[in-house]
């Protein structure tokens, strides 16, 4: 963890070194809501990683968590691409790319309970079933 968040630090410092005389950071405000009834989520953790210009995630990353209202934020955040994912106990796992190009940007994300196991030995509506009984068809006769 503490790699992750010094990788993320010194992609910090280099932008800002980079570019002396322009602040291109933003401040990033997180709200975390359960999908069905629209309450925060609290301790959800809020991972952020930069994303290369090729759409591969770099390396280095930083983890915040939520507070009891859901909310997380974020000074300092580069312009450009940043990967974000959402992961609580009891909730899908969210992830998205977002392009950073303001300096106070709001995110909101209503995370989703997880849906049911798919099982073959389970009735499921509207499945295609065979029709197929314990005669052969005469189709199926060998010749």
């Amino acid at each position: 963890m503490r790699k992750i968040a010094l990788g993320f630090a010194i992609t910090l410092l280099l932008s800002s070194v980079a570019a002396p005389g322009q602040d291109d950071t933003a401040i990033l405000n997180f709200q975390v809501l359960r999908d069905y009834n629209g309450k925060p989520i609290r301790n959800a953790s809020v991972v952020m990683h930069p994303v290369e210009k090729s759409g591969k995630q770099s390396k280095g990353g930083l983890q915040i968590k939520t507070d009891s209202e859901g909310k997380a934020s974020f000074d300092g955040a580069p312009y450009g691409k940043l990967r974000v994912q959402v992961l609580a106990p009891g909730f899908q796992t969210f992830g998205a790319d977002y392009d950073i190009d303001k300096p106070t940007l709001e995110i909101t994300v209503k995370m989703k309970r997880p849906g049911g196991q798919y099982s073959i030995y389970e009735e499921h509506p509207g499945d295609k079933k065979d029709e197929k009984s314990g005669e052969p068809d005469s189709k199926d006769k060998p010749q």
